[in-house]
């Protein structure tokens, strides 16, 4: 008899543990996600940041090219306010503008040898970087966290917690289209 209650008392010891763990794990992973959204923007405010620093370089050598200075600026101040997938949208924008930017320092021998429009260039280079590896560190997280939800018995764990499969950060369908290169 009392090695029956020692039995129960063990077998409830390991339920509660892990019914304890499981909640932990998702809550950890819950924490992850939160943090690889907030990279993600943190990241994305670093950029916003340089673009006007960019823009005031490049205006000094290419006055009137004001529509694409202007598309930058819009594109940016979108960046920088609303939520996450708004200024995700915002940044694929802002990718497209830039390189119209870009292109038309090409036309400007002077521009491209400025040191200041160099280091913004390597800066926002390694800013996009930045964005890609944190949006994938994001997407990793939600597998991880997806798996749980999914595999049993955290899928189990995941009904009794109220806890839902979350969704991946998406790439606009212009950035899926595969890039055509003419000689």
């Amino acid at each position: 008899m009392l090695l029956w209650l020692w039995i129960l008392i063990a077998l409830a010891v390991i339920i509660i543990i892990i019914i304890f763990s499981y909640y932990n794990r998702f809550s950890v992973l819950s924490n992850r996600i939160d943090n690889s959204l907030s990279q993600i923007d943190v990241q994305l405010k670093r950029r916003a940041d340089l673009i006007p620093n960019l823009l005031e370089t490049v205006k000094g050598y290419a006055k009137h090219e004001k529509e694409i200075m202007k598309s930058v600026n819009d594109a940016r101040k979108s960046l920088v306010s609303g939520d996450i997938s708004s200024r995700i949208k915002a940044n694929d924008k802002l990718e497209g503008f830039l390189g119209r930017l870009f292109a038309i320092a090409e036309n400007y021998p002077d521009l491209k040898a400025n040191t200041n429009f160099i280091e913004l260039q390597k800066e926002l280079s390694t800013t996009e970087d930045r964005v890609a590896y944190s949006r994938q560190f994001y997407n990793d997280s939600i597998l991880s966290y997806n798996n749980l939800c999914t595999t049993f018995p955290g899928k189990f764990f995941a009904g009794m917690y109220g806890r839902k499969e979350k969704e991946y950060l998406k790439i606009a369908e212009a950035e899926r289209k595969v890039v055509k290169v003419d000689f």
